[in-house]
């Protein structure tokens, strides 16, 4: 059985093949000025996994870097403050020693005690420091002021949870201070520390048994201190983790995503060639003769 082949069906095989051939240089022109390796997920499926995985990877890495700044903002506010409550109990320290000159009259030592209540105060407004309206030294705590009541006042924000950020997929980092732990809480607190030295200086006693005390609640001030320097250290070591996964991260979904120019650039022209012997062998292919005009 003889098959013909009518112009109508060269003239459609034809179009059908520079439609292909038009197709893939729209895709080419397309890629060139995007440098777009996947402009629909059928182009590449595998690719296109990669890529959203990747892109997931680099929203969490954002938001890690998010939380490293704000637990910095945290420490350093913790350590500003802890800064003013060591230069507070150095002075309250020279003060004890001053105090413990036995020819110091009493009119002195009421000066002192004055001061020591001020320098108190000072302190006990330390320990109710706040960063963005939330108490530095109480946790997750609501309480309007963690240390709260007479003197001495009580760390009303025991047992509260610890401010914490996570700042890598494995790491999380707390960001307060704990104020029972550096302050103390009612009698046997700094503040009940220095709030009898007071006492004791008015009533005209001997005030060299509080040296010691003095000195402990120094002491745990300043080792509250080295503890947020510590984790402000731990938070620039992962600042700087962070920042290079960034820059990988970003590379990488680069290389997934994004095709190299020069070639682009080759396919394209080499498509451009093909497409443009296309339309020439079509053109000589379906060339009007005589007999058609006749039908």
């Amino acid at each position: 059985m003889l098959n013909r082949v009518t112009n109508l069906t060269m003239t459609a095989a034809a179009q059908r093949t520079l439609q292909t051939q038009q197709s893939k240089l729209a895709d080419l022109q397309d890629k060139a000025s995007t440098l777009n390796k996947i402009s629909r997920p059928s182009d590449d499926p595998a690719a296109t996994a990669q890529a959203l995985e990747t892109r997931a990877l680099q929203a969490a890495n954002a938001q890690y870097g998010r939380n490293i700044d704000d637990g910095n903002t945290w420490l350093s506010a913790a350590d500003s403050a802890l800064q003013q409550a060591t230069n507070v109990m150095q002075r309250i320290k020279d003060l004890t020693v001053q105090a413990g000159n036995g020819t110091l009259p009493q009119s002195g030592k009421d000066a002192i005690a004055n001061e020591l209540d001020s320098l108190n105060q000072d302190l006990i407004n330390v320990a109710n420091s706040k960063h963005l309206g939330r108490n530095i030294f109480a946790g997750n705590s609501d309480k309007a002021t963690p240390f709260d009541g007479a003197m001495p006042p009580t760390f009303v924000a025991a047992g509260t949870s610890p401010v914490e950020r996570r700042i890598s997929e494995t790491q999380t980092v707390r960001v307060d201070a704990d104020g029972g732990t550096i302050f103390g809480s009612g009698t046997g607190s700094v503040f009940d520390t220095v709030n009898k030295l007071a006492t004791d200086l008015r009533n005209g006693a001997d005030t060299m048994p509080r040296v010691s005390e003095i000195d402990d609640a120094y002491k745990k001030i300043v080792n509250g201190r080295a503890d947020v320097g510590a984790r402000q250290a731990q938070l620039d070591r992962a600042g700087t983790v962070n920042t290079g996964m960034e820059a990988s991260l970003d590379a990488q979904r680069t290389g997934i995503e994004k095709a190299d120019l020069g070639s682009v650039i080759m396919d394209l022209k080499l498509q451009e060639t093909n497409y443009q012997v296309a339309l020439a062998a079509t053109a000589r292919v379906l060339q009007p003769t005589l007999m058609d005009f006749l039908r």
